[in-house]
């Protein structure tokens, strides 16, 4: 097996406009909006930080500068925090800031699809492996979703996607991969078909976001072959790839909350709401009376 290299990056393709949530997103970005009392995209950062990555790569677009300030250290309000003996305040904050110089920021100057936004980060990324997050994609497990995949690929090395199982009768929307030999926590994948037609899937395993790829995908990419949308996808990029190179399915079993969409932000809300010790049981009883 040749050497399998430390996933050291990752990339947040954190461009998009976030029509779906217009007025809100009108000057916010999406991945601002927050979940209880942090932003969406500081939970998939977390996630990321606690698989051992090293450096995050933001590919951003325009008016969307906050994120870049949000991950910095904001003199002003530490200085007014301290003078007031904010001292938890200031740890959380203190907690969440990364390590000078292990965040990078990109611009994807126009929309040509996901695949595009990740081949901005090339030169950053460079000739080894790396990882992908999709920002909208919030997930909650004991293990987090991409510290079991850097755990799966320290095995067997190659790409890997992360997997979940869904009702076979929805299978048509959503990239879906073939089931071949077991791993550890995991499969090898066999094919991968992107909305198969009803009754055509290979499994009921779809793709959730997340992907450990090699830096070939790159080269590829460069090609600028347009599929869905006429955009620069991803999944076609990685359907070349695997005429070449092994892929991997992780399978996450926690929970996943499709931020990107209205019901699951709310649903993310509720249930990260639920899990706070501090506002749980005020929030149960409030869900209960308006159920009511």
């Amino acid at each position: 097996m040749a050497e399998i290299k430390k996933i050291r990056k990752a990339v947040l393709p954190v461009a998009g406009l976030g029509t779906r949530f217009l007025p809100a997103t009108k000057a916010v970005p999406k991945e601002m909006l927050t979940v209880v009392d942090k932003p969406v995209v500081q939970y998939v950062v977390e996630e990321a930080l606690a698989a051992g990555i090293e450096h995050i790569i933001f590919v951003t677009g325009r008016n969307k500068g906050v994120i870049e300030d949000h991950f910095d250290i904001a003199h002003e309000l530490n200085d007014t925090l301290e003078e007031r003996g904010k001292t938890s305040e200031l740890l959380l904050l203190d907690e969440m800031l990364p390590v000078a110089g292990a965040t990078s920021f990109t611009r994807q100057q126009s929309p040509h699809g996901l695949g595009h936004a990740v081949w901005c980060a090339r030169d950053i990324v460079g000739d080894e492996p790396f990882a992908v997050l999709l920002p909208d994609m919030v997930m909650r497990d004991k293990v987090g979703c991409m510290a079991g995949m850097v755990d799966l690929y320290n095995q067997v090395g190659g790409n890997v996607v992360a997997v979940e199982a869904c009702d076979p009768e929805l299978a048509h929307r959503y990239g879906i991969v073939g089931k071949g030999d077991d791993l550890p926590g995991g499969f090898r994948i066999t094919e991968m078909v992107e909305k198969p037609p009803k009754g055509t899937a290979p499994s009921n395993y779809f793709i959730n976001g997340r992907y450990i790829l090699q830096p070939e995908i790159f080269e590829i990419l460069s090609r600028g072959e347009r599929g869905a949308g006429n955009e620069i996808q991803l999944t076609d990029a990685m359907l070349h790839l695997a005429e070449e190179q092994d892929y991997s399915a992780y399978r996450f079993e926690g929970d996943t909350f499709d931020c990107g969409s209205k019901d699951g932000f709310i649903l993310a809300n509720v249930a990260f709401a639920l899990g706070r010790e501090d506002i749980a049981p005020l929030v149960a009883d409030k869900i209960r009376k308006l159920l009511g």
